[in-house]
């Protein structure tokens, strides 16, 4: 079929998009064929077969969809995704540009399994859309509805504008879509602006890598995701030059492992593939796209340089991974930090929560770190330590039997508790389905309304849960057991963010969380403990080996 002013799309034959969302699909598809190679369409003039531009509109539109689906059909089942630049298109002539784009975006959709290898094929509009209202919530519509727009899964935005330039794009009827926005890009001028540093610590494209995160929580409390999966990633992604692994890695460290990055500038910029992975991956050696255009585009056997492509980058995943694996056996000790712990330390550090240096202990020891979880202060941060409450306990084999959770009533302490378990009780909620009661307890009895301590959920004949923070001398947890025991509830269990192994004075070896396990006769289950805290500074390049150190003589005292 020509490209012609009446030229028709058959839309009711295009696969509609699955209830996963972008980046679940994007995972998904991932794992499933193992690559992290992400093809670019860019039918630049200079691609296009010599007179075809010269020929008129139609012709070179011809030619620029021929070009298209010539590197689909040759690269199909090595790709995770396509990424159609938009401009080449638009270049293409006002007439029958969108038209070509929408048919390429309609075709990738219809490919067979076959062909794809089993899994439908997302589409990333290269756009770099930015602007706010009623404007920004137009060029949404214009990119993915499937009857009047191009019908695609995902797109690149400027950021620079702020949360209202990205709101349209994931959240409402676009909540299952996803977005790469702009952080840190592969051209030399992108330090004019991005790499202008906001105060001592961190630059603007550091502000803007946090922002992923802080922005995806917004979107996911605004609009809800119908994602098939249980717990929904994030609904935006970071583009980050793979030209600078300085600026790579400081971006991951910034946004954390659960944030996708697109490496843009292997092969014809000049990036390297190795220091990039090494750079840009997270802990499963996975998170991260590189597109590459003119590098298959160009080869005279397309199918076969993104099958090259693929290993490659896989030779260099599987490099980086042993390296890593190497360091966190160092002195012998394996790693035994799981994804969700990682994040809980790094979000901890970022928000001065889990600070290093010299701190005395009511215990009267010296502790070379200190954890003041009162300073989750802020929406993004109560959000993510919720959910790393909720991943903690659905992860320990002592509050879940058969798939199902011991406790039937969340129970947080008066003052500090209280919000921690509400916390609790939402994220299980939202990450797990789990549905269980709240209560909690008045610090003084109230003489009116419904009167006395205790508020929420009734807890007589009931499984309970203890939420707190930490445990440093026990007499709060203890407190909470017999008060709860007085009202005729069985608690279960405890769960706190860190286990500090911190002992209850100079005299005794026993450490407060092993004394209440035993005393109470109940599971103590934390975020983090101390072991995990150490294979994270042996992981980490941002502190030295006298930090571990301090940590591991700490623990052995």
């Amino acid at each position: 079929r020509r490209c012609t002013p009446t030229h028709h799309i058959d839309h009711t034959m295009v696969n509609q998009s699955s209830s996963s969302s972008f980046f679940s699909t994007l995972q998904t598809r991932s794992q499933s064929i193992k690559s992290l190679l992400c093809v670019g369409l860019d039918p630049h003039r200079d691609e296009l077969p010599e007179g075809s531009w010269e020929a008129g509109e139609e012709k070179r539109c011809e030619a620029a969809f021929e070009f298209c689906r010539r590197i689909v059909d040759a690269t199909a089942p090595h790709t995770v995704a396509y990424k159609p630049n938009a401009a080449f298109f638009e270049a293409l002539g006002h007439s029958h540009g969108n038209t070509t784009l929408r048919r390429v975006i309609d075709y990738i959709h219809k490919l067979s399994p076959d062909a794809t290898g089993g899994d439908s094929i997302p589409i990333l509009l290269d756009v770099k859309r930015g602007d706010i209202g009623s404007t920004a919530q137009a060029y949404a519509d214009a990119c993915y509805e499937e009857s009047e727009g191009l019908g695609v899964e995902g797109v690149t935005l400027s950021p620079l504008m702020g949360w209202d330039s990205v709101q349209p794009f994931v959240t409402g009827k676009y909540a299952n879509k996803g977005a790469f926005i702009l952080c840190k890009t592969s051209n030399p001028g992108s330090n004019d602006l991005l790499a202008l540093p906001l105060d001592q610590q961190r630059t603007l494209f550091e502000k803007i890598a946090n922002l992923a995160n802080e922005w995806s929580a917004k979107a996911q409390s605004e609009s809800p995701s119908s994602d098939d999966d249980t717990v929904e990633p994030p609904r935006l992604g970071l583009v980050v030059g793979a030209t600078d692994p300085d600026a790579l890695s400081k971006a991951r460290k910034a946004a954390g492992s659960s944030i996708w990055l697109l490496a843009p500038g292997v092969g014809a910029q000049g990036g390297d593939l190795d220091a990039a992975c090494k750079a840009g991956l997270n802990d499963e050696g996975t998170g991260m796209l590189i597109p590459v255009s003119r590098g298959i585009s160009r080869a005279s056997d397309p199918g076969a340089e993104a099958k090259k492509l693929k290993e490659g980058i896989n030779e260099a995943r599987k490099s980086v991974l042993e390296k890593r694996g190497e360091k966190r056996k160092a002195d012998g000790v394996s790693s035994s930090i799981a994804p969700y712990q990682k994040e809980f330390l790094e979000f901890s550090l970022k928000e001065n929560v889990l600070r290093f240096g010299s701190f005395v202990l009511k215990s009267g020891r010296t502790s070379p770190y200190f954890f003041n979880a009162g300073l989750f202060s802020s929406g993004s941060a109560l959000h993510k330590l919720g959910k790393a409450y909720a991943a903690s306990i659905m992860a320990s084999d002592q509050l879940v039997k058969d798939g199902k959770v011991t406790f039937d009533v969340v129970f947080g302490p008066a003052y500090k508790g209280i919000s921690l378990g509400a916390l609790v009780c939402a994220a299980l909620y939202s990450d797990f389905g789990i549905e269980s009661g709240f209560a909690y307890n008045r610090k003084e009895a109230k003489d009116h309304g419904e009167g006395g301590i205790l508020v929420g959920a009734s807890m007589v004949d009931k499984r309970v849960l203890i939420v707190d923070d930490v445990i440093t001398a026990g007499t709060a947890i203890r407190e909470s057991y017999d008060m709860l025991k007085s009202t005729k509830a069985t608690p279960v269990g405890v769960s706190i963010a860190l286990d500090r192994a911190e002992k209850r004075s100079l005299d005794d070896p026993l450490s407060a969380v092993q004394a209440v396990a035993r005393d109470l006769e109940i599971p103590v289950v934390s975020i983090v403990a101390l072991p995990q805290l150490q294979d994270f500074l042996r992981e980490s390049l941002d502190y030295d080996e006298s930090v571990l150190k301090l940590v591991s003589e700490y623990r052995s005292q």
